[in-house]
């Protein structure tokens, strides 16, 4: 790989980390008796309520209408996660210093591939709290399941519960999409090189005579 492209991914596989640091996704539930709404950010390694009480005011919500207690430490991912964060970022930087195309394609698709199976796990963690409910809860409405969205609004009862990712969220986004940048351009590279090192025809049967 070129020099630009071999720094270009030590510095996103750098910047990843920062995800660490930062949460990764926000989900807000807004309604009337809440004017501020309430909140929560779910981080690589941890959950927080958009304001200090606001996790324990969603946990007793959820009791009311028999949904389980969302325990942070009950969670494996939030202790898998972080591992994961910094293998990709090792290992990018094991790429960018080796400059081997075919681990640039490797450690690209794990990536991508990641980030897959998370949001996939986000989508299985949503439904098991929205589904799986008590049914001698004290407020029971037949057929209603309160999964919030991934992305975008749902409306829940009188709530609506509004998902976007939060600032390292999209920093994991805009990394995995630089990433997908830089493989198109090593790509068409490659195929450029390929094509100028293939002698033409005419030269093929010159070699031959």
């Amino acid at each position: 790989m070129i020099r630009s492209t071999r720094i270009s991914i030590a510095v996103l596989a750098l910047g990843l980390l920062a995800v660490l640091r930062l949460p990764l996704w926000h989900i807000e539930l807004k309604a009337p008796q809440y004017p501020e709404g309430l909140g929560m950010y779910i981080w690589a390694n941890q959950i927080t309520g958009q304001k200090p009480n606001d996790l324990n005011s969603i946990n007793g919500l959820n009791h009311y209408i028999g949904m389980q207690a969302i325990v942070p430490d009950a969670i494996p991912e939030l202790r898998l996660m972080p591992l994961v964060v910094v293998a990709l970022s090792i290992t990018g930087l094991g790429v960018a210093a080796l400059g081997k195309r075919s681990l640039f394609y490797a450690w690209t698709g794990v990536f991508a591939v990641s980030g897959l199976v998370g949001l996939i796990d986000f989508y299985r963690w949503g439904y098991n709290y929205g589904h799986n409910l008590d049914p001698h809860a004290a407020i029971v409405v037949p057929g209603m399941s309160y999964q919030p969205p991934i992305l975008g609004t749902k409306q829940l009862l009188n709530f609506q519960a509004v998902s976007w990712p939060a600032s390292g969220g999209w920093i994991a986004i805009l990394v995995l999409t630089c990433v997908g940048i830089l493989l198109v351009r090593e790509l068409r590279r490659n195929r450029h090189v390929t094509r100028r090192s293939t002698p033409p025809p005419a030269a093929l049967h010159t070699v031959e005579a």
